[in-house]
C-alpha cells in the first residue's frame, strides 16, 4: 500500500501476554498496515515487550468492578477520538462502545474481533442485572458492525443465528515452526491460561494425588488464590507449581518440554463451550498430547487427528487422574498422538489463518464508506 493505513485495536488485558492479539497484531503490521494496540495499564503491569507495533496502556480508574469499565470506557473514548486513524477494531463486548461511537462520530471504519461469546461468559449469565445490560451493548452496536471475526465455527454460526452477521473464522492457531521434541526428562503436567472458575480446578486439583507427576500452572485470574489453598488443603502443594503470568517465551519453553497438556473448561457458558482455546493449538504445535474437553471444536479437531484424551462434563477427580495416568503410562498410545499432533500442526497453523485476517482488513478498506 503507498500510505500504510492505521489500525488501532482495542483490548482489556495486559498487552504482554495476549498471544492472540501479538500473532494479529504482528501479522498486520507485516503486511505493512500501521497498528497499534491499546490496552489496560495496571498497577503491576510490567514494561511492554518491544513489538514491531505500537503499544498503548491507558490508566484505570480501578482494578476491578464497574469503575473499571466505565472509567477505562470513558478515557478509551476520549483516546481514539482524537488519535489519528483509518480504521478501529474492537476486541470483544468490554471495548465495543467507545470503538462504536467514535467510529460515528469520525466516520471511521470499523471491525469487531470476538475471541469469546460474551454475553454466555458464566460471569455474566448469573448476573441477570449485569446481563440485561450486555445483551443492550451486542444488540445495539454488532448489528452495526460490517467486518467481523471470531475464533471458531460455532461462535461464527451463534452470531449468525442471533443476528444474521457473517463472522469470519480466525482461529487462535499457533505459529508453524520448525520443531524437535525433546527428551522429556520428567513428566510433568502442563496447564497454560486464565486460572478462572470453571475451568475445572476443583477436580484437577484433588485429582493429582492419584497421578505420579507433577503439574505446573501457568496463568493467574479468578480463582487463583482459591487453586493455591485447594492444593493445601488437599496436601500437595509440594506437587503443584503455580508460575503466575509467563511470557510467551518462557511460556514456550514449558509447554515443549511438558509431558501432558491441559484444556480443561466447565461447560457452564455456550462461551466455554464452543471455545477453541489458545493452548490447544500451543501443546499440539510442540508435539504435547493433552487432555482436553469433549466440546464440539475440540471433538471436531480430535475425530480428524486423535492429538488427545477427551473427557465430557461433568467429571470427576477420578475421571481426570485416570485419563492422565493413561496418557503417563500407555507410551506406545502416548507416541500415536504425539505422530498425530506432528501431522495436525501443519494444518491447524496460524500462516492459514493469518490470510482470512488479511482478508477481513482487505474487506474493511475496500468497502465503500457507508456503514462502514
Amino acid at each position: 500500500m503507498d500510505k500504510a493505513r492505521h489500525i488501532i485495536l482495542t483490548v482489556t488485558n495486559d498487552l504482554n501476554y495476549d498471544q492472540r492479539m501479538i500473532r494479529i497484531c504482528t501479522s498486520l503490521a507485516n503486511a505493512g498496515y500501521k497498528v497499534t494496540l491499546v490496552g489496560f495499564q495496571r498497577k503491576n503491569s510490567k514494561p511492554l515487550t518491544n513489538r514491531s507495533y505500537q503499544q498503548v496502556r491507558i490508566p484505570i480508574l480501578a482494578e476491578q468492578g464497574k469503575l473499571l469499565y466505565g472509567g477505562y470506557w470513558i478515557m478509551l473514548f476520549f483516546y481514539l477520538l482524537f488519535k489519528r486513524c483509518d480504521a478501529l477494531c474492537a476486541i470483544d463486548l468490554d471495548t465495543i462502545l467507545p470503538v462504536y461511537f467514535v467510529s460515528l462520530i469520525r466516520n471511521k471504519r470499523r471491525a469487531y474481533d470476538a475471541h469469546e461469546l460474551f454475553t454466555e461468559l458464566k460471569e455474566v449469565v448469573t448476573k441477570p442485572r449485569e446481563k440485561k445490560i450486555w445483551d443492550w451493548i451486542e444488540r445495539t452496536t454488532i448489528p452495526n458492525f460490517y467486518h467481523n471475526y471470531t475464533v471458531g465455527d460455532y461462535c461464527a454460526l451463534y452470531f449468525m443465528k442471533k443476528y444474521g452477521k457473517d463472522f469470519a473464522v480466525v482461529r487462535n492457531a499457533t505459529i508453524l515452526t520448525p520443531l524437535v521434541i525433546p527428551e522429556k526428562k520428567e513428566k510433568y503436567i502442563l496447564y497454560q491460561g486464565w486460572v478462572n472458575e470453571g475451568r475445572c480446578f476443583e477436580e484437577l486439583i484433588p485429582a493429582m494425588q492419584q497421578v505420579d507427576a507433577k503439574l505446573i500452572v501457568c496463568g493467574e485470574g479468578n480463582f487463583f488464590r482459591q487453586a493455591k489453598d485447594l492444593a493445601k488443603k488437599h496436601n500437595i502443594s509440594d506437587k503443584i507449581e503455580f508460575k503466575g503470568f509467563v511470557p510467551p517465551d518462557q511460556l514456550k519453553s514449558y509447554t515443549i518440554n511438558a509431558y501432558i497438556g491441559l484444556t480443561l473448561f466447565h461447560a457452564i457458558s455456550k462461551s466455554n463451550e464452543y471455545s477453541l482455546a489458545n493452548r490447544f493449538f500451543d501443546y499440539m504445535h510442540n508435539g504435547v498430547p493433552q487432555l482436553c474437553m469433549n466440546f464440539p471444536e475440540y471433538k471436531k479437531v480430535n475425530e480428524e487427528y486423535e492429538i488427545g484424551v477427551l473427557i465430557n462434563d461433568p467429571m470427576t477427580p477420578a475421571d481426570i487422574a485416570s485419563a492422565l495416568n493413561k496418557l503417563l503410562t500407555n507410551s506406545e498410545y502416548y507416541k500415536e498422538l504425539q505422530d498425530n499432533c506432528l501431522v495436525a500442526r501443519e494444518k491447524y497453523c496460524w500462516q492459514h489463518e493469518e490470510k482470512t485476517l488479511l482478508n477481513v482488513y482487505e474487506g474493511v478498506f475496500n468497502r465503500k464508506k457507508k456503514g462502514h
